[in-house]
């Protein structure tokens, strides 16, 4: 039985795959990007969807809670041109990368449509202990040191990623299924009102109201992408 290294240093990796399961039979050539350095912070953020309160004459009301939003996380990761990383024995002999190298890799396997996903890749962020399904929303790149040539030598990916659990998995977390609170739900590929109505309240008879409640003036033919909100029966 072997005895775990107290001296290695957890380098933060970000993995990618062409499906939301995150299998690693289906992990995309050139992942993980692992990082150079650790990030010095992280920011985490949870956020709720709130419908403001409408009332006659501007008094106050309650907004009222729709969702919770998928959370967030901002972390700045930097990559070095100099050899600083491999002035350790370890890395001595290793293969050297350029900062154009590793920003290519990364845009390659977080940032770039897949080929036969036609869509970004599914990421996992690994940090230790701490593991973070998510996509990429943004990516910016500060270049921050150059070499004569103009070749970057030094710059910082500064990363923007969404929570991306799946349906099921957020649905028992929220653990909401009463129908007296409001409700919200994504328009998928071949969803139909009376299906999501059927959904939230256990019937279709409440599909009209929804209809007048987003603005629709027919019960099929969805816009996939779309949220449709679904009013708490108490109302």
């Amino acid at each position: 039985m072997g005895f775990p290294d107290l001296f290695k240093l957890e380098k933060l990796q970000i993995s990618a795959f062409t499906d939301a399961k995150r299998q690693k039979s289906k992990e995309i050539d050139g992942s993980p990007f692992v990082a150079m350095f650790n990030p010095q912070t992280l920011s985490q953020t949870h956020s709720n969807l709130f419908e403001p309160g409408k009332a006659a004459g501007g008094a106050e009301q309650v907004a009222t809670f729709i969702r919770t939003q998928p959370s967030a996380i901002e972390l700045t990761l930097l990559l070095d041109g100099t050899g600083v990383e491999e002035m350790g024995l370890v890395n001595l002999f290793s293969d050297t990368k350029t900062v154009k190298d590793r920003i290519d890799g990364f845009l390659a396997i977080a940032y770039q449509p897949q080929s036969d996903t036609h869509e970004p890749s599914y990421l996992n962020l690994k940090w230790g202990k701490f593991s973070f399904n998510c996509r990429l929303t943004t990516v910016t790149i500060n270049y921050t040191s150059f070499e004569r040539d103009g070749s970057p030598l030094r710059a910082e990916l500064v990363l923007s990623l969404t929570a991306d659990d799946d349906v099921a998995k957020q649905q028992s977390q929220l653990a909401f299924t009463s129908p007296d609170v409001s409700h919200a739900r994504l328009v998928r590929g071949g969803d139909t009102l009376p299906l999501l109505v059927h959904s939230v309240y256990g019937s279709t008879i409440h599909a009209p109201r929804v209809a007048r409640a987003n603005g629709l003036n027919h019960l099929r033919g969805l816009e996939p992408g779309r949220t449709l909100i679904f009013p708490p029966l108490s109302r």
